[in-house]
């Protein structure tokens, strides 16, 4: 935990309001994102955010300093998921641990850099689509970056189980965009032939017309 928020907590949790809004303005956006990635509706998001951060105002005297201040944040984040969307905890515990303790690490399906706009959107859909339990490892993993042993102490799991969840929702985040790619891979093919068809027919229809041929190449 870095000085500056050891301090913020320090005055938060004597009753300095304007610590703990600086950490709330800290903490705001990935806490609203996680909530909306795993239960996909706005408005339950949105109050989930406002009730974790009253838990933790509440509860900010009793914190340990000498735990993470954002590990234990994500922890009330998630029980408050659970209770609105009980499958979820149903389907973080069906997950069954891979014989492989250390799976191999699935790099992200594409680079952030590399990312159009256009791919952007699918994949965020990709991962609207994913089942409950696997958006929320995502978004802890890839929004935040936590680590495999952050999660699993926020989400009060296994670390196997931690584990065996992103590389599945990897898989099929994969899966996703791979489909993606061969079909538009197949429709600028299809493009490419119909426009070569149009060219042959263009040569076809009579003496070199060079006004046809700049209407085909068109």
């Amino acid at each position: 935990m870095i000085d500056d928020e050891r301090t913020l907590i320090s005055r938060a949790a004597r009753g300095d309001t304007a610590a703990f809004e600086a950490l709330v303005a800290r903490h705001a956006p990935f806490v609203h994102n996680l909530a909306l990635r795993t239960l996909g509706d706005p408005r339950d998001a949105e109050d989930v955010a406002q009730e974790a951060f009253l838990r933790a105002w509440r509860g900010l005297p009793a914190f340990r300093t000498d735990a993470r201040f954002s590990t234990w944040l994500y922890r009330i984040v998630v029980n408050l998921c659970y209770s609105r969307l009980p499958a979820l905890r149903a389907g973080l515990d069906a997950i069954d641990i891979d014989a492989r303790v250390d799976l191999p690490d699935l790099q992200p399906p594409v680079e952030a850099g590399a990312l159009t706009d256009e791919l952007r959107a699918h994949l965020y859909a990709a991962i609207d689509g994913l089942p409950p339990t696997y958006r929320l490892l995502i978004a802890m993993r890839h929004g935040q970056d936590m680590s495999y042993q952050d999660i699993a102490d926020s989400m009060d799991l296994p670390l196997g189980t931690v584990k065996t969840g992103i590389h599945r929702a990897r898989r099929q985040l994969q899966g996703a965009l791979e489909a993606y790619e061969a079909a538009a891979r197949g429709a600028r093919e299809a493009g490419c032939a119909a426009g070569r068809s149009v060219g042959v027919g263009a040569l076809r229809a009579g003496p070199f017309d060079p006004g046809a041929m700049e209407s085909a190449r068109a």
